[in-house]
């Protein structure tokens, strides 16, 4: 057997065991991490994977078929930059549900594995806008994403760079707050992923600590109105134009009261009542029923 034949057979184990983990059951996602080369979008092995509970672990030479774990992998480790968790991808990717022919705007794309995989999913017939803050990073998708006609990568701030509306907006980074521009942008019925992470959601984090550090709200637009629930706890590298002071503060203060499995509405006004509230912004809140 060639060793691309050997890799086709441990794809497609891998997008088992990754969706498995994920308790997804999704037939077109799973053909997507089975079809898409986690090592196009890496660099040169060998490569350093983070392993649970440890620092990361160098695999032993450069045979791709150490990555098709669920394991994170460097991509900057001195700063703690990694291409992300398979099983926690697959979830949110499920939980975005994009369809084929449809526009997905990729925030925090890194060097673009999850976007190849978004790509796939919405066809030649859709579209991914790749947004990636750190220079470095989006040279590096923009060469891995080149046979991918169907995305454009952009370098800049994901929470200012405009974009055409959106049936989903990923979210790969830690916010305090969702940008106007996400709100603005999603397309009714759009779906928009979003880590709300306080200053300890990213890191070597407890695990039992994770969930009251990070969580992931799926919000969908509904003409004027904006439906949101929790899918997820996370932790995650902070988005640099979504985090300020004054909603870290608040969002220290919302965790620590608890309750954010129970939100249901995103609301863009200031007349909701403070006792409704989960997390309130200038101009918006994560609200109760």
């Amino acid at each position: 057997m060639d060793a691309q034949a050997e890799l086709r057979i441990i794809r497609a184990a891998y997008a088992k065991q990754v969706l498995a983990a994920a308790s997804v059951v999704d037939a077109r996602l799973a053909q997507a991490f089975a079809t898409i080369p986690r090592e196009d979008f890496l660099g040169p092995g060998p490569w350093l994977v983070r392993r649970w509970l440890r620092d990361y672990v160098s695999t032993p030479d450069a045979d791709p078929v150490y990555l098709y774990t669920d394991d994170l992998v460097a991509l900057v480790p001195e700063r703690g930059v990694n291409n992300g968790q398979p099983s926690l991808h697959a979830h949110l990717i499920h939980r975005a549900t994009p369809a084929v022919g449809e526009h997905v705007v990729h925030v925090g794309t890194g060097t673009g594995y999850y976007t190849a995989i978004l790509a796939y999913l919405v066809g030649p017939s859709g579209r991914v806008t790749a947004i990636e803050y750190d220079g470095a990073l989006a040279a590096r998708a923009r060469a891995g994403l080149a046979p991918y006609a169907n995305v454009a990568v952009i370098e800049g701030d994901g929470a200012q760079v405009p974009f055409d509306a959106a049936d989903v907006i990923y979210i790969n980074a830690g916010c305090t707050r969702p940008a106007t521009r996400w709100l603005d942008s999603l397309a009714d019925g759009g779906r928009l992923i979003i880590p709300i992470t306080s200053d300890q959601g990213f890191g070597g984090i407890a695990p039992e600590r994770m969930a009251s550090a990070g969580a992931v709200f799926r919000i969908e637009r509904r003409a004027a109105d904006y439906l949101a629930n929790w899918i997820s706890p996370v932790a995650i590298f902070p988005c640099a134009g979504s985090r300020d002071e004054a909603s870290e503060r608040a969002l220290a203060e919302a965790f620590a009261r608890g309750g954010w499995q129970k939100v249901t509405r995103l609301y863009r006004d200031q007349s909701i009542p403070d006792e409704r509230c989960w997390l309130r912004g200038v101009g918006w809140c994560l609200a109760y029923s």
